[in-house]
């Protein structure tokens, strides 16, 4: 699906982009920590890109495989969005939105399983 492959390589382009600042514009600037939870936000956001370009290629075979890559992009938004705010501003209640990316996450795996299961 065309909107599922643009999605990914913004996305895709935006986890270079936002690893590179985080190695060479936060670095001494944020503590460790943070530069840690940033890191880990770029590691998410490409694994689920990943994620939504395989989603777009399953979605020209399996057009009821979607969801997942909606669920994928909420998780992204979701758990990266929040880690990367959470890293500049340090404001720790911002972990709490966390949780909510990483069920949607879950979510979307799932729900790509459930469409093989139902494929196969």
């Amino acid at each position: 699906m065309k909107l599922f492959t643009i999605l990914a390589s913004i996305s895709a382009a935006l986890c270079v982009a936002l690893g590179a600042f985080g190695a060479h514009v936060l670095e001494g600037r944020i503590p460790d920590r943070y530069i840690d939870t940033w890191q880990k936000a770029v590691q998410y956001q490409m694994f689920h890109t990943i994620g939504l370009f395989l989603v777009a290629l399953l979605a020209t075979k399996w057009p009821h495989v979607t969801p997942a890559g909606w669920f994928m992009l909420a998780g992204i938004v979701l758990f990266s969005g929040s880690l990367y705010v959470l890293s500049l501003t340090q404001i720790k209640i911002l972990g709490a939105i966390t949780p909510f990316g990483g069920v949607s996450f879950i979510v979307a795996w799932l729900f790509l399983a459930y469409i093989a299961i139902k494929q196969m």
